[in-house]
């Protein structure tokens, strides 16, 4: 479950960079490198799974 929790956090904080560079300098580093997609999409689709993922993880150690 470690392995799982690391890779999601890693893939999370990518997305969450994108974002940044998206508020901070209009520039999506993900449509640069794959264009709009499908690729891209499914990039999106699994930073979005991830952070529910992250999320589900967040309760499970608020209640240990």
């Amino acid at each position: 479950m470690e392995t799982l929790q690391k890779t999601c956090l890693v893939i999370t904080i990518i997305g969450a960079i994108n974002w940044g560079l998206i508020g901070l300098f209009n520039f999506n580093l993900v449509e640069a490198i794959f264009g709009a997609s499908m690729l891209a999409r499914v990039i999106y689709t699994t930073v979005g799974i991830t952070g529910l993922i992250n999320i589900g993880i967040l309760f499970n150690h608020i209640e240990n």
